[in-house]
This record gives structure tokens, C-alpha cells and sequence, in this order.
């Protein structure tokens, strides 16, 4: 029999980084499916468990973790016992979390708990935020590492990790930029409906230590975006606690220049990139896969601190008219050289070649801190 690999997703930003890494799995011979919960399973934005039903030749299980306004730490609560149910039942060889999510969070802690086999992608990374906490706390949870950056690598060696339970292999939604998107902007605009042909991309998300000003920091922005006369496809925010704030805000703003999407596929949405002028918020998008297309980038506020070292990424807090303005004046339709300091475009290949080793199945799960060397 494969081995059994399950795949943990409850946002459309971690499905388009992990998807890249289910399918080559898949297609080398492993038994893949996905763990499918969090914002997925929420109408308001955008549904998109389907997305991940589209994938081809893996089993997909979902779960409801939350209603509306519940607090990320009965969210955290919820997804415990959902996981630990499953995992039971399901018993997989190895789960794969990502990132920063509370659901990652959940899941990891099960796995922990029952010495079973996870494996962390893009740990070691920094932004300030409380996701930065719960990054880390994954890394200690897990079993194993996929780093992004030689950097990041570093980062989890200072948690204790050992050297050679870290692989880095880049960002794996590069994989996905770093070839033709299947999709013409033709398409993408007849399936959102967007009259745009000159647009820049907006994606502001909660940050939830600032929860009770995201709402003032959301207006103060799209003021700004609004002031320039540009036109602006704006994603809806995640559903972290301050989103209610930033959709009141999107809710104010004029139809003939923002266009507002609840989510898109990824695919149509790396073709929208591609073709963008610019991109504005905090999404890590703006930091990881703007540079990596060329595309010039804003990025407000602290969400991604200390996470972008790219000389087409700039910085503005959202109350910043000015720097906001200057950005959007001198960097409109500008394209900067790929920058690939995060990988270019063959994670999934280097995963997969770890996956295929018997030194990877063979490492203790008994876990032990690794000092660094003096």
C-alpha cells in the first residue's frame, strides 16, 4: 500500500501553496488527501472547499470548525477535537500543515500528542503579528521542516530543530507563478465580471492585535486608493477578528472603480497578478509572489513585518496618504526583475524527493533540542 499523506487546509491562501506539493505527491504514487475546514467551509467568503474538491485523484474531508464570531481560541478548541476524531479514524502517515492558521495550530498539536508523523511548510518566517507565535509554535510541534529561505532554515535551527529535519525548498505557490497560469486574462475577466483593463489588486486582511482599529485603518486606505482615480480589484479580508471593520469599509466603497470578490481560483488569480499594475495591503501575496512576478507592491501596516526584502516592495502604515499616493503615482505599470530569494518555482519536486527517502519515514518522532553551535 502507499503511504497515506493528508494534506491540512482552512484557507485559500494555504490550499494555493500546499496544492502544488498534493499534486506532485499524488502523481509520484502517494495515497493524498486533504483535511478541508476553517474558511473554506464559510459562504460569506467564497466557499472555496471547492476549490479543493476540484483537485484530481485525492479524497477530500471536511469539517466545520467555526460559526460566525467565534474567538480564534474556541475555533482552536473545536478543531482539536474535529482533528483528533479523524485522525483516529483515518490514521494517515503523514500530515502536512502550513503556516501560521490556528486550524494549523490544532492540527499539529493532535499530531503531536499522538506521535504522529507532520510535517511544517514555511516555518521560521517572521511577520510580528500573534501569527508569528502560532508559526512557531508549529515548528516545535512538528515533526518536520520546509522552509522557504535559507533564513527561515536558520530561524528553526535557533528553535532547537535538527539540521537535517529542515529542507528548504522555496515557497511552493512559486511553483504556480513560475509557469503559464492555464487561464488568458480574457477569461478571468469574463468570469469575475471586471470591466477593468488598467487595475491594481487590494488585499487588506485583519491584523488581531489591532482588531479594534482595523475598521479606521480600512477606510484611511481605501480613502487613499479612492483619492488617486485608479481602479482596484479588492479581495475580501480572511475572517480573523477585526474583519467586520475592513468589510464595512470595502462595503462604502464606489462600484465603478472597485471591483470586490469574495475569493478567486488560483489560477485566475495568478493571471490577474500577472497583469496587474500594482498590488496594495498586507497579504503576504504582496511580500512572497508580487516580487517574485515583478509586479511592485504596498505594504501596510504591521501584518508582514520584517517578512520582505525586495526592492519592488514599499511601506506605508494606512494612514500614510501621502506615502500611499507617491506609491501609486510612481509605481503604477512599473515591472521590477523576478526575485527569487524565496525559491524559483520547484518546491513541490524537491518535497517530493524527501518524501521518496528512507531516511525521511525512519526519523524518530521523539523529539530533542538541538543547540546551535558555538
Amino acid at each position: 500500500m502507499p503511504r497515506s499523506i493528508l494534506f491540512v487546509t482552512g484557507t485559500r491562501a494555504d490550499f494555493g501553496k500546499l496544492e502544488p506539493l498534493a499534486i506532485a505527491t499524488r502523481d509520484a504514487g502517494f495515497d493524498v488527501s486533504f483535511f478541508v475546514t476553517g474558511m473554506h467551509m464559510l459562504a460569506r467568503y467564497g466557499l472555496t472547499k471547492l476549490e479543493v474538491h476540484r483537485t484530481e485523484g485525492v479524497s477530500v474531508h471536511e469539517f466545520l470548525n467555526q460559526r460566525a464570531g467565534d474567538p480564534q481560541d474556541m475555533v482552536l478548541a473545536k478543531t482539536v477535537t474535529g482533528f483528533s476524531d479523524f485522525l483516529k479514524e483515518h490514521q494517515p502517515d503523514l500530515v502536512v500543515i502550513h503556516g501560521d492558521r490556528v486550524e494549523a495550530l490544532a492540527c499539529a498539536l493532535v499530531c503531536a500528542t499522538n506521535y504522529v508523523r507532520c510535517a511544517h511548510i514555511e516555518g521560521g518566517e517572521v511577520s510580528g503579528t500573534i501569527d508569528e507565535i502560532y508559526r512557531h509554535c508549529n515548528t516545535k510541534l512538528a515533526s518536520h521542516h520546509f522552509v522557504s529561505s535559507d533564513d527561515a532554515a536558520r530561524r528553526v535551527m535557533a528553535l532547537g530543530e535538527a539540521q537535517g529535519d529542515i529542507h528548504p525548498i522555496g515557497s511552493p505557490e512559486l511553483d504556480f507563478h513560475a509557469g503559464p497560469s492555464g487561464v488568458s486574462l480574457a477569461d478571468v475577466k469574463s468570469r469575475y465580471d471586471l470591466p477593468f483593463d488598467d487595475y491594481g489588486i487590494c488585499v487588506f486582511h485583519p491584523v488581531t492585535s489591532e482588531a479594534a482599529s482595523m475598521g479606521a485603518q480600512a477606510e484611511a486606505l481605501f480613502a487613499s486608493l479612492a483619492a488617486s482615480d485608479r481602479s482596484f480589484v479588492v479581495i475580501a479580508p480572511n475572517n480573523d477578528p477585526g474583519s467586520a471593520g475592513i468589510f464595512a469599509a470595502i462595503d462604502a466603497l464606489p462600484n465603478a472603480r472597485f471591483r470586490v470578490l469574495p475569493s478567486m481560483r488560483f489560477a485566475h488569480f495568478s493571471e490577474l497578478m500577472k497583469n496587474a499594475a500594482l498590488m496594495v495591503g498586507n497579504s503576504s501575496a504582496g511580500v512572497r509572489e508580487a516580487p517574485f512576478i515583478g509586479l511592485p507592491s504596498l505594504d501596510i501596516g504591521s501584518r508582514q513585518t520584517n517578512r520582505a526584502k525586495s526592492p519592488s516592495v514599499f511601506f506605508a502604515d494606512a494612514q500614510e496618504a501621502d506615502k500611499i499616493a507617491d506609491f501609486l503615482r510612481a509605481q503604477w505599470g512599473k515591472s521590477y526583475p523576478r526575485h527569487d530569494a524565496f525559491g524559483g518555482g520547484s518546491a513541490a519536486e524537491r518535497f517530493v524527493s524527501i518524501l521518496q527517502t528512507d531516511a525521511f519515514w525512519e526519523k524518530s518522532l521523539q523529539k530533542t533540542f538541538h543547540d546551535l553551535a558555538d
